[in-house]
């Protein structure tokens, strides 16, 4: 009897982001990917958030490779930490993926842990007891894969992100509707699926349709437009500049990851500059504003992006005028909403003309297939299990109703959280076990330096301020010497009179610990801080994290 296939989450079930899959058979392992994603207004300080790689560090001597289905930053982004974690790891790719990840892990000086193999639609490598097969699909970045891994228990298809765009941007390969229907004819055992757009009408979106619209525009717009969306967006980016080129604008790029990317799309030959069209930011000087296209990052309202730091006025070379056009060519992922409207009410301020996705649905569609695409997977892979992954719990319920829809029995369908274990056998699947499968921060160059607490601590400041007590006692008695000093951050109801209440309560209480002999600093802090924090309750009703101070002499 074949031994049974174990497939777990490590991020990306119930989430938007940070995808890790890890699949097991006859004790050996492949990863699916290994994404970040952003962190939210509650976790201060963090700059991106990855899976948890405790569970592969274990096991780390099982690992056949690592195999990537395209280049998002969730799907690859935690390559470089997870090399760190491991050593030299075997990377498999398409082609444009595996650009980027070498950029990225040079960045991080860790290129020489990875062994990048690059991988071709149709038969892949043998990984141990994984056959591997890839097939194109569409989406919103070149070179995109599902694959597909053929075990003695069964095959395993994890579709990556997709949709079918029947009418792709030119030189873009369409998705492989023969292989896939071949696929489902040998028998799928568990389809894994990207379910982000599940809840979406099954009307087909076209990326073709998105140039078009920006053609239009252009051709209406009196002065200068900026256009901000994905640096991974080639496609997009394709487009934008055919209809610059079209309307007799001149294209400059903005943003070091917007240059990056154009730069290696155009060596590996998957984005074709239009003559004389993409000219350096310095350059544009020569043309007049109604001649001029800049594309540029920030569609997210990263705040130390391009595009918000000229809404901000804060960029050193381009400065946004009234007669501007800005044009939001991307959806705003689930979290940025604040920080988006934030950019865009500063660039209305200015006096600029802003067009959404709300304002002109026509601007943008999204990389991810619509209810209809879903559909249509399933019926052509007809899987006998499947688990919706990569979106949130009511996009995987969504997916769910959709499979329940075209037949597929309830106990056959699972919805994962990270960590789940699901285990497919001859005759049966089920999740079987839970793993730990938590985040791990990035905080400037620290990895996993601190948890939950200093966040809570974080957001405790953020709320509530400080107050820093710094009192001066004789060593041997406990008085006091001098007054002490009081410190406060971020509290807007720390007036005079507070300040003297407070003052008072910590001379009260070193008075009543000098008398009573207690001179133990730590017993000393303990107590200044409940009386502090008492009064200061008492009287406002906050509750500032309070750090006392003493200072023996």
């Amino acid at each position: 009897m074949a031994s049974p296939v174990r497939v777990i989450a490590l991020g990306g079930t119930g989430e938007i982001g940070r995808n890790m899959y890890v699949v097991e058979h006859e004790q050996r392992m492949v990863i699916i990917d290994c994404g970040v994603t952003f962190p939210k207004p509650d976790q201060l300080g963090v700059d991106l958030v990855l899976p948890d790689f405790s569970y592969v560090e274990e096991r780390a001597d099982q690992l056949e490779a690592v195999i990537l289905t395209h280049g998002h930053e969730d799907h690859i982004g935690a390559l470089p930490y997870l090399l760190r974690a491991l050593g030299k790891t075997r990377v498999l790719g398409p082609r444009f993926a595996l650009g980027l990840v070498r950029a990225k892990l040079d960045e991080h000086r860790v290129l020489d842990r990875a062994e990048l193999i690059e991988v071709e639609t149709g038969p892949g490598p043998q990984l141990g007891p994984f056959g591997t097969e890839f097939i194109p699909l569409t989406h919103s970045i070149p070179d995109c894969l599902a694959v597909a891994l053929h075990t003695s228990a069964g095959t395993i298809v994890h579709t990556g992100d997709f949709k079918f765009d029947h009418t792709p941007v030119a030189g873009a390969p369409a998705s492989d509707i023969p292989a896939l229907a071949r696929l489902g004819a040998d028998g799928v055992t568990l389809l894994l699926a990207d379910s982000t757009n599940a809840e979406e009408p099954p009307e087909p979106q076209t990326e073709l349709s998105v140039g078009q619209q920006m053609r239009r525009v252009m051709a209406t717009c009196p002065g200068r437009v900026i256009v901000t969306t994905f640096s991974s967006h080639i496609h997009r980016i394709q487009q934008i500049m055919e209809a610059a080129y079209e309307d007799g604008r001149v294209v400059a790029l903005v943003g070091r990851s917007m240059s990056r990317n154009i730069g290696i799309a155009t060596n590996l030959q998957c984005l074709r500059t239009p003559p004389e069209t993409l000219v350096r930011l310095n350059d544009l000087e020569e043309y007049r504003p109604d001649e001029q296209v800049i594309i540029c990052t920030g569609s997210q309202g990263e705040p130390l992006a391009a595009l918000s730091r000229m809404a901000r006025g804060e960029h050193h070379q381009v400065t946004i005028r009234p007669s501007d056009t800005i044009i939001y060519s991307s959806r705003t992922v689930p979290g940025n909403e604040l920080a988006v409207n934030d950019t865009i009410n500063r660039l209305v301020r200015i006096g600029a003309d802003v067009i959404t996705s709300k304002s002109d649905p026509r601007i943008h569609v999204s990389g991810h297939g619509t209810s209809g695409d879903l559909l249509w997977m399933l019926q052509l892979l007809r899987p006998t299990y499947f688990a919706p992954i990569h979106g949130e719990r009511r996009h995987q319920r969504a997916h769910e109703d959709l499979a329940r829809s075209l037949g597929t029995p309830a106990e056959n369908i699972f919805l994962l959280d990270n960590g789940d274990v699901l285990e497919i056998g001859a005759e049966r699947a089920a999740v079987v076990d839970h793993v730990a499968a938590g985040v791990t921060y990035v905080d400037g160059t620290g990895v996993g330096d601190f948890g939950d607490e200093v966040l809570r601590d974080r957001r405790h400041l953020a709320d509530d301020g400080v107050i820093v007590i710094v009192a001066s006692i004789e060593s041997d008695t406990g008085r006091l010497i001098g007054e002490p000093e009081i410190i406060t951050r971020g509290l807007s109801f720390a007036d005079d009179e507070l300040v003297e209440h407070a003052r008072l309560e910590i001379e009260r209480s070193i008075v009543a610990s000098s008398s009573n002999r207690v001179t133990e600093v730590s017993v000393l802090q303990h107590q200044l801080h409940d009386a502090v924090a008492s009064v200061v309750r008492k009287r406002t009703g906050h509750r500032p994290m309070v750090l006392p101070v003493i200072v023996e002499a």
